[in-house]
């Protein structure tokens, strides 16, 4: 079999001469050999080098042996087969075709490289911060974004799926067509460290926040050294920064509701918070831009979506941590999104009415620094 036009090389105007090559020997002989460094961000999202580490870190959980009947897999070529799926989200049979192999097996890559990936990097690479790494955090995120005692900022992504066999009307979120939800929480550096992913597109963001693990850590002040460190002159843990999809909590901010009625401190807060929070919608956005399997439709069975979510933050993690260049291109394809992202707010009284003291002493920290 011959793939023709299937593979281009988006920085030149033509079709590379290994686009007619052989799919059996296509991955072996031109992918390995004759790949330049951005065929390898065009086609896996990231450098040659950050792909053999990756394979390097994967090797203990999926390497294969030779059996008489059967030459296994090579490992690079089963994370190759994974990362093309999750990159572009193309059907498994043109994955099959331009690799070589069954699509059965496409299916079985992607399955294991991605709880590969959650098994073996998700400790490394996705993983609440220590004691001194939150303190490093809020000082980088100070020190980026000039909001004081901070160590990131939430917000969610709906990813679309096809119609599951079993409770779909669950699926069904505000904006009218089918997802589930990814949770994420970032750093200054735009780096997810707690992600929750996996409930119904019907589900609105409080209720995910309060089921999910970040909402337990923070009732039990471990998103906080301890005891908090001071801020205007008292102890206060450390907060996070959210939309007003989020109740308003003693560690988790959001703005004031627009209102003609704001004071003046009121205001440069919302600004200030304004502009730190959009590190989270610049992750997300990345995020989907680089893994578009986050993008366009997910077909994979709903089973494997939630592994799938973590697997492509974790990857976002790794290509930041190695500073693989971002391709602006990216943007391009989600920019011009179909389905419009959910919204959603919260009621006043869903808010803790102690947090609103916190908020208080950020409105006079920020009137201080404006004076």
């Amino acid at each position: 079999m011959l793939i023709a036009r299937r593979v281009q090389c988006t920085c030149s105007d033509h079709t590379r001469t290994w686009t007619n090559t052989a799919s059996t020997d296509w991955w072996e002989r031109v992918a390995m050999q004759e790949f330049e460094p951005q065929d390898w961000l065009d086609k896996f999202r990231m450098s040659r080098d950050t792909f053999f580490y990756l394979c390097n870190k994967l090797r203990p959980r999926l390497a294969r042996q030779d059996t008489h009947f059967r030459l296994a897999l090579p490992v690079e070529k089963r994370v190759a087969v994974a990362l093309w799926r999750l990159a572009t989200n193309v059907e498994y049979r043109t994955i099959s075709a331009l690799f070589g192999v069954g699509r059965s097996t496409v299916c079985k890559c992607v399955r294991d490289v991605c709880h590969a990936i959650v098994g073996l990097l998700r400790p490394l690479y996705l993983r609440q911060p220590s004691e001194q790494e939150l303190e490093d955090a809020a000082r980088l995120f100070h020190r980026r974004w000039g909001f004081p005692h901070c160590m990131g900022a939430v917000d969610s992504l709906h990813i679309a799926i096809v119609a599951p066999s079993s409770n779909a009307a669950s699926y069904w979120n505000s904006a009218d067509w089918l997802s589930v939800v990814l949770q994420g929480v970032v750093n200054g550096l735009g780096q997810f460290w707690d992600v929750c992913a996996g409930f119904p597109g019907s589900t609105d963001d409080a209720a995910i926040l309060q089921n999910s693990a970040l909402w337990a850590a923070a009732s039990e002040g471990s998103l906080s050294p301890q005891p908090p460190r001071p801020f205007m002159g008292r102890p206060l843990p450390y907060v996070l920064l959210g939309d007003e999809a989020y109740p308003l909590q003693s560690w988790l901010l959001k703005c004031y509701p627009e209102s003609p009625e704001l004071t003046p401190a009121q205001q440069v807060f919302n600004q200030q918070l304004s502009r730190a929070r959009s590190v989270a919608d610049s992750a997300l956005l990345r995020l989907k831009a680089r893994w578009q399997c986050l993008h366009k439709r997910n077909d994979c069975s709903l089973d494997l979506v939630p592994t799938m979510i973590l697997t492509c933050c974790i990857l976002h993690n790794v290509c930041e941590v190695h500073r693989d260049a971002f391709v602006d291109e990216w943007l391009e394809a989600v920019s011009d999104a179909k389905c419009s992202q959910p919204t959603s707010s919260v009621p006043a009284l869903a808010d803790d009415p102690t947090a609103e003291e916190v908020r208080s002493l950020f409105c006079d920290y920020f009137q201080q620094e404006h004076d």
